[in-house]
C-alpha cells in the first residue's frame, strides 16, 4: 500500500533476505574480511554467529550473489535437526547426486568422486550451512569427515557455518575438538551502532527509488535504535510499520512520537530491545579459541569464572574517564590495524591464485 503512496518501486523493509539490500555495517564489513581471508585459504571451516535477526542470512545471500560461479561451486543448506547420515544425503543432493536407496559407503564414494570432478573442472566447492546451532554432534562430525577429502594435498570442500550465539557453546564442547582445530576464521555479528541505523534505513529506501518522502527525523532514528537494539530485522519491522502508518496518516515526516506509537502495537516487543551481550569466552572444555590468523590463539577464560561487582562511586572520576577514553581509542586503533592486516593477507593470497569471490556485486 505505502509503496504506491510514496512512489517506491519495491518493498524497502522486507524481512526476507535479499542481496540487493546488503548494507556494509562495521560488523558485516569485518565479517566479509574474515570470509575473504577464509575463502582465499580454500580449506577448513569458517564460522559466523549472530543474534536472531542480526543479518546472517543476508550475509549468505550477499556471498552467494557475488561468488564466481565459474570457479566456485557454492551449495547453500538451511539445516534442521538432522543426524549425520541425513546431513550427508543433503550434501549429496546439493551436489546433484541421486541418494535414493544408496548405502552410506557408496554415497561417500560418490560425493568424493563428484568433488574431484569439480576440482578437475577448475572449480572449488563451498558448502554453506545456515542455522548450524540446530545440528547435532553427529552431523557436525559428518561435515568434519567431508572436510578431510583431498587430492594432491588440496582440500576438496570448504565449509561455512552460520548459527545463533549458542552455536559457540556447542562448538566448544569436548566432543568437537577435532572440528575446532579446522576452524580457520570466526566472527560474531554485532548489532548496528546508533550512527549506523540512519545510514541503514536510508540505504534500503534509496534502493527502491525513495525521493525523500517520508523523511525520518533524527529523533525518530534515535528512538528506532533504542527500541530495536540495532538489530537489522527489528529495524525493518519498525520502519515497515512506520511507513505504512505515515501513508495512512498522509504525513511526510516521521518523528519519535510516531515510532513510540507504532512500537506500542508490538505489545511485549515495545520494550527496548536488549543489546546483545558480548560473546562469552569458550567453556573450559575448549583449550583455546582459534583466531583468524594461523598460529594466533587466545587463551580461554572459564565462562563460569565469577565477576566481582564494581564498587559504587558517587561521582565519576575524571582521571578514570580519561583512562577509559584512551583505552577505547587504543582498541579502535588495534581493530583498524587488524583489518589492514587481514586485507593485506587476503590480497597476498588472492594474488597468488584466481579469486573465487568478487568484491563488488556485478
Amino acid at each position: 500500500m505505502y509503496m504506491e503512496h510514496f512512489g517506491l518501486n519495491g518493498q524497502p523493509f522486507q524481512l526476507t533476505p535479499d542481496a540487493r539490500f546488503w548494507f556494509d555495517s562495521r560488523t558485516h564489513k569485518k565479517a566479509m574480511a574474515y570470509l575473504g581471508y577464509g575463502l582465499a585459504q580454500g580449506e577448513g571451516f569458517i564460522v559466523v554467529t549472530g543474534e536472531i535477526g542480526a543479518g546472517k542470512s543476508t550475509l549468505v545471500a550477499h556471498l552467494m550473489a557475488n561468488v564466481d560461479r565459474a570457479r566456485l561451486n557454492a551449495i547453500s543448506l538451511v539445516s534442521t535437526q538432522v543426524e549425520g547420515d541425513d546431513m550427508l544425503r543433503l550434501v549429496a543432493q546439493g551436489l546433484g547426486l541421486d541418494t535414493r536407496a544408496v548405502e552410506k559407503a557408496r554415497l561417500l564414494d560418490a560425493v568424493e568422486q563428484r568433488l574431484e570432478e569439480e576440482v578437475r573442472a577448475g572449480k572449488r566447492t563451498l558448502l554453506v550451512v545456515d542455522e548450524a546451532q540446530n545440528l547435532p554432534v553427529s552431523s557436525l562430525e559428518e561435515l568434519r569427515m567431508l572436510s578431510n577429502f583431498q587430492v594432491g594435498g588440496r582440500a576438496l570442500i570448504q565449509i561455512f557455518l552460520l548459527g545463533q550465539p549458542e552455536f559457540r557453546d556447542k562448538l566448544a564442547s569436548a566432543g568437537l575438538e577435532q572440528l575446532r582445530q579446522r576452524v580457520i576464521a570466526t566472527h560474531h555479528l554485532d548489532a548496528m551502532g546508533a550512527d549506523e541505523v540512519e545510514a541503514y534505513i536510508r540505504h534500503r529506501l534509496t534502493r527502491v527509488d525513495w525521493q525523500g518522502n517520508p523523511e525520518f527525523g533524527a529523533d525518530a532514528i534515535a528512538e528506532i535504535h533504542r527500541l530495536s537494539g540495532g538489530i537489522p530485522r527489528r529495524v525493518n519491522q519498525l520502519a515497515h510499520r512506520l511507513m505504512l502508518q505515515a501513508a495512512l496518516d498522509g504525513t511526510d515526516a516521521i518523528g519519535a512520537k510516531a515510532v513510540q506509537a507504532v512500537a506500542a502495537d508490538f505489545g511485549d516487543d515495545a520494550a527496548p530491545a536488549p543489546h546483545p551481550a558480548p560473546h562469552p569466552a569458550p567453556s573450559p572444555a575448549s583449550e583455546e579459541r582459534v583466531l583468524p590468523l594461523r598460529g594466533a590463539r587466545l587463551t580461554a577464560v572459564p565462562a563460569s569464572a565469577p565477576v566481582p561487582a564494581p564498587a559504587p562511586v558517587a561521582m565519576p572520576d575524571p582521571a578514570i574517564e580519561r583512562r577509559i577514553a584512551a583505552l577505547e581509542a587504543r582498541a579502535e586503533e588495534q581493530e583498524a590495524m587488524l583489518r589492514r592486516v587481514l586485507i593485506l593477507l587476503v590480497d597476498w593470497v588472492e594474488n597468488s591464485q584466481e579469486p573465487a569471490y568478487r568484491t563488488h556485486a556485478a
